[in-house]
Parts: structure tokens; C-alpha cells; sequence
């Protein structure tokens, strides 16, 4: 991928804008109760995170409810309320003490024949009544273009600007079905990014498994901001996850977004909690697995210096590195766990405890403890004196 040198992601701080409490809380099955959405919006604020897109204020009571509750809590993060191109919609938000709104309004052709029966000229002046009824009471107004990855360009940047003349802070690129791959994403972006001057900010679902991706590459074509959840939470696939955005910028790039890293993992347990929505041992970032070595070669070499098998600190999200014995485990794995526990042993009885724990392994299909271990020992002693 070629770089815009102009729009190097180097050269300014990335926003997160994390959208847990809405799009996240959109995934089949997921309904947070109000004491969880204030538990989660003041985590993500206790950790750093600059903006939250809080609901959807126009859903009805309840959700207004648990947005004004959020409102009053006198958060340092600035607050969203999410909201279709309608008066009632931005009326809803006010309501609930907003003083952001995010307005969403089709640009791909199948979005728009759906929503608005092909009539574009209707939508545009449906979208300048919204904004200028919203700005009129002091909001700030971000605009989204829905299915962004699948409207016309020409169209599409002819909305961007239209937002931003019309008083948008902000244009959020959604690849709202992630169908894209990086190398368009970067391409897409860019050239909303060359004729804007008002930030881009990328929306990304996880479809094809490349919201992360997709993510990484709108901010390389030079968006400045992203919308994120945590654990990957959303609709069909999820959306990019904030611990794989955040964590791939500090990493790849060297970007801070000023997230406290170090409690990821505490968040990521906290909405896994609340979703009902256990987080897959292979997770990236805060998968149970993430810090966990088994293979003896692999374990080998983290005896020796920790870089030669981890892409960085498991401090640095939260988590202590764990040394595993299982199938695939190795001499120097069984060794140094049992000098830990001052157990020793000749060459052979480590070889024949070695293929005892394979076996014992494969049959309970997961790690063993410590203590089943130890409790091979006496045995791999036995059958050494026998022989």
C-alpha cells in the first residue's frame, strides 16, 4: 500500500469513537440493562476514550432514559446520540441533553431506493432540513453515509461536501455490509480525504473479517477518526474491535490514542459480562489464549527472551504470560515447571513424563494443571524402576 505523505497517520492523533453502547448493543441478542450501560460508559471514559455514540435517543422511552442517565453523569468524553435524516429523530437527542448528534442518510444506490423510493434530490433536502433544524439548537452535527463503500463515488463526495458546506463537523465513511478489502478502502478514502476539510471518519464491519483492516486503512488514506467496539461487538459479523484498533496503532504505527491500554482486558470482560457474549480463546488482544504458550518450540524460545514468540508486553493489555503443558509441549516446558515445584528429574523419566502428557492431553481434550502434572510423576518414576 502507498502512503499519502500529505495525510500521514504519523502526524496526528487518531479519535476513537466508540459505538458499543449502539452498534454494538445492535447485535442480534444483546440487550443491556441501564446500570450496564452506565458501567460501560464509564469505563470507556475512565480509560481515555474521546467520544461515545451513546443510542439511539428516537428507539423510545427506555433508551432516551438511559441516555439522559449517561448525560448526567458529567463524563469528561463527549456524547452522540445516533439519528436517522429525520426532525423527530435530532428532536429525541435534544431531549436527552445532547449536545452531538450523528445524522444517517443512504448514498449507495440500493440504500437509497429502499429508504427514499431512488429519489435522491429528496433525501438531499430531507438531510439540509435535519441539519439546519439541529444546528438552529446548538448541535454539533456529524453526518454518516450509509453503504459509503457502495455508492457512487462522484455521489458520494458530492454528499460529503454538501455536509460539510451545510455546517458537518465531521463525515463518516460506513462500509456498512464490509464487503471492502484494504487496498479499496484506502483508495475510497483518500480521494473523500483530498477534497474535504472536515475530518473522515471510518465506520467498518466485519463481514469478510476485515473491519480491523479496513479500519487501519481508511486512517493510512488519512481519516482521523474510527468507530470501534469492544470485543468486535455488532451487527451479523461485529464491527472493528477497540482493543485491535487501538492496540494495531500503537504497534504498527506508533500512534497513542491516549487509550489506557493496560485495561483492555478488564473492559473487554466487563461488556462480555454484560453482552452475554463470552470473548473466543483466540481473540486477538483479549482471547484467553492471546499470552498462552504450549508448543515447545514456541515455549523455548519465550524461556529464552519473550519477543521471539509475542508482539509485545502482555502487561501492555492487561495480562500475564502462561506456560501450559498439553500435546504439543516440549522438554523444557516439563523441566522448568517442575524445578518450580522442586521436582526432579533423570533425562528418560522427563522424555517418558513428556509422552504421558500428550496422551493424558489428547484423551481430556485441553491443558493439564499443575497437579495433574505432578500426579504423572510417580508414575513415569515407577515405570522407570520397573524397567
Amino acid at each position: 500500500m502507498v502512503i499519502d505523505n500529505t495525510n500521514d497517520c504519523n502526524s496526528t492523533i487518531i479519535h476513537i469513537n466508540d459505538t458499543t453502547l449502539r452498534d454494538g448493543e445492535q447485535a442480534a441478542g444483546i440487550a443491556f440493562n441501564l446500570q450496564e450501560k452506565i458501567a460501560i460508559a464509564t469505563f470507556l471514559d475512565l480509560i481515555g476514550v474521546p467520544e461515545l455514540e451513546v443510542g439511539i435517543p428516537a428507539m423510545g422511552q427506555e433508551e432516551a432514559a438511559a441516555i439522559r442517565s449517561i448525560v448526567e453523569l458529567g463524563l469528561k468524553t463527549q456524547l452522540l446520540g445516533w439519528n436517522r435524516a429525520k426532525i423527530a429523530d435530532v428532536q429525541a437527542s435534544l431531549n436527552c441533553g445532547l449536545q452531538r448528534v450523528q445524522i444517517s442518510i443512504p448514498v449507495s444506490e440500493v440504500q437509497i431506493a429502499a429508504k427514499f423510493h431512488g429519489q435522491w434530490r429528496v433525501m438531499l433536502h430531507q438531510l439540509r432540513e435535519v441539519v439546519e433544524f439541529a444546528r438552529d439548537r446548538g448541535l454539533s452535527v456529524a453526518i454518516g453515509g450509509e453503504d459509503s463503500s457502495r455508492a457512487d463515488e462522484s455521489f458520494l463526495l458530492d454528499v460529503a461536501l454538501l455536509a460539510q458546506e451545510w455546517g458537518a463537523f465531521r463525515f463518516r465513511f460506513c462500509d456498512t455490509v464490509g464487503i471492502l478489502d484494504p487496498l479499496t478502502t484506502y483508495q475510497k478514502v483518500n480521494r473523500l480525504v483530498k477534497h474535504l476539510a472536515i475530518p473522515v471518519e471510518m465506520h467498518t464491519h466485519n463481514d469478510l473479517g476485515l473491519a480491523t483492516a479496513n479500519a487501519l486503512a481508511g486512517i493510512q488514506a488519512g481519516a482521523k477518526s474510527v468507530n470501534t467496539t469492544v470485543n468486535g461487538l455488532g451487527e451479523r459479523a461485529g464491527n472493528a474491535a477497540i482493543e485491535e484498533v487501538v492496540m494495531a496503532l500503537k504497534r504498527i504505527y506508533g500512534i497513542s490514542t491516549h487509550v489506557d491500554t493496560k485495561r483492555l482486558l478488564e473492559l473487554s470482560r466487563l461488556v462480555a459480562k454484560a453482552s452475554n457474549c463470552p470473548v473466543p480463546p483466540w481473540k486477538a488482544i483479549v482471547g484467553e489464549n492471546t499470552f498462552v504458550h504450549e508448543s515447545g518450540i514456541h515455549v523455548h524460545g519465550v524461556l529464552q527472551n519473550p519477543v521471539t514468540y509475542e508482539p509485545f508486553a502482555p502487561e501492555d493489555v492487561g495480562w500475564e504470560r502462561r506456560l501450559v503443558v498439553g500435546k504439543h509441549s516440549g522438554r523444557h516446558l516439563v523441566v522448568s515447571l517442575l524445578q518450580q515445584q522442586g521436582v526432579l528429574l533423570n533425562p528418560e523419566e522427563v522424555q517418558s513424563l513428556v509422552e504421558a502428557v500428550r496422551r493424558r492431553s489428547t484423551q481430556m481434550k485441553r491443558n493439564l494443571s499443575i497437579e495433574e502434572l505432578l500426579n504423572l510423576v510417580p508414575q513415569v518414576r515407577s515405570y522407570a524402576h520397573a524397567t
